[in-house]
This record gives C-alpha cells, structure tokens and sequence, in this order.
C-alpha cells in the first residue's frame, strides 16, 4: 500500500522545469531513496511534499489526503516530518529545547493556560518534557539534554534534528543527505540507526542521499531523477545495474562502468 502517491508532479522556475511529471508511490514502513545528480530535483520534490513549494501541476496524495496548496505545519500535523541537507536546528537552545519545538504542534495549552499556570498546562509542559528525553534517548542523546545544540558534535546534530523531526510523531519521515560531512563510522552509524528507526517505530522513511553504500545497504526501492524526470526506479540491485543510471552518473559510454556507481 503507498503511503504516500505523486501523480505528474511538475514544479517550474520560470523556464526551469525543476520537477517534470513525476510519479512515485512510497511504501508504508518501507525505505524509499531518492538518487540522482546534483540539479537532478531531489530536493524540490522534497520542498513540494512538504508544501514549501506548491507544483503548478500534479497532485501529492498522502493517507489519500491531497497536499496540494497545504501550508506546511498543516502537513505536518497530517504526519510528514523532515531533516534538512543543512542542519537546521535552534544553536542558541539546549537539545531539550530544540525537541521540545518540534512538539509544540500537539500540545493544547492556550494563552491563559500558559499565563496562568493550570494544573492542565502545567501536566502537559511535564508530559512534553518526558517526551522529549524519551526522544533524546532514543537517538542517542541521553544525557545531553542540557547541551547547546551547537556545541554538540557534528554527529549528534544530526540526531537531534531527527529527534526533533520525531518530536511532532510522523508516519512519513524526509531525510535530506543525513550521512553528509560524516566520517566512515559516523555513517556506518546512521545506516544503522535508520533502519531502527523503521523497525522500531513503523516509520516510513523517504531518503535523499549521494553516498551510494548508504542507498545500496538499507534501502528497499530506488527512484532515480534526471533532470527533473524518473529515468528509473526498482531495487538497489537493480538500478545499479541500469544503463540509464550509469549515463546520468558518469556520461554517456560509461555503461560498462557501472561498479562504479556503488563506490
């Protein structure tokens, strides 16, 4: 069953079509990846999903619910989350506070409440708080909740953005290039942690990623753009197998190069 359905999804810049008719369907508690070139649309098709973007045409279907023209804390509050190629988090906050943030779209305290103090206000600021070291341990980060986000290590921000990401209970979890700037064991690391993710929650997780060991070791499905178009989809074994893939990556008389692709 696909969780999450594109129909032509096309998404233009002036002459640019960035995003061209594409149809993808992601698997519910699968890992799905997304490959392709630097320009190839990875990232836009992500920002449309997310409504950061709206697609002049197509339609985005998630739980049969249409994305289309949705604000983005909308779709969040439907179930998709995100990472971000570029660490996204709150520097000036602790590890707690930035967890904290991605939980405020379930909570219900009100203005009075909070001015006030309720007891209800005050028994859901301790239930987000239990929560949100529960997140913390969970990734990993247990003990460093009290941490500025920007003094931890490169590796554990990008934990804590997943924790934050986790924080608002997605079905659906974007991850834009989670391995990127990190080191062998780093990676080999967040390999692991991904497929934990999906095991131990049931999370769908949809992945953009160059790192070619990482798409070939835990994903399920391949779609690979080109320019803003699907050239091919299938398993790893066989996208890197696929002479079309092997012209996008390396050009075109390269086709008897493809070991190459999964270096």
């Amino acid at each position: 069953m696909a969780l999450l359905f594109t129909k032509k999804v096309t998404k233009r810049f002036g002459g640019l079509v960035a995003v061209g008719n594409l149809d993808i369907g992601i698997r519910e508690k699968s890992i799905h990846s997304i490959i392709g070139p630097n320009g190839a649309g990875k990232t836009t098709f992500f920002n449309c999903i997310t409504g950061f973007y709206r697609p002049e045409e197509g339609e985005i279907l998630f739980n049969d619910h249409s994305l289309v023209g949705l604000l983005p804390d909308r779709i969040v509050r439907l179930g998709i989350s995100r990472t971000y190629q570029n660490i996204r988090l709150f520097p000036n906050l602790t590890a707690m506070e930035n967890v904290l943030v991605g939980l405020h779209g379930h909570l219900n305290a009100g203005f009075f409440g909070i001015v006030l103090g309720t007891p209800a206000t005050r028994n859901e600021e301790k239930e987000a708080a239990e929560e949100a070291r529960r997140l913390l341990k969970f990734v990993n980060l247990a003990g460093k909740g009290d941490f500025l986000a920007k003094n931890l290590p490169y590796g554990d921000q990008r934990r804590l953005e997943i924790a934050r990401a986790l924080a608002s209970r997605p079905k659906l979890l974007l991850l834009d290039e989670p391995t990127a700037g990190m080191n062998p064991r780093e990676t080999q690391d967040m390999m692991d942690f991904i497929q934990h993710l999906r095991d131990e929650l049931g999370i769908t997780i949809l992945l953009i990623e160059h790192q070619m060991r990482v798409v070939m070791g835990i994903s399920e499905t391949v779609t690979v753009l080109d320019y803003g178009k699907k050239i091919a989809e299938g398993t790893p074994a066989e996208i890197q197998k696929d002479p079309k893939v092997v012209e996008a990556y390396l050009g075109r008389g390269s086709a008897t190069e493809e070991s190459r692709i999964v270096n």
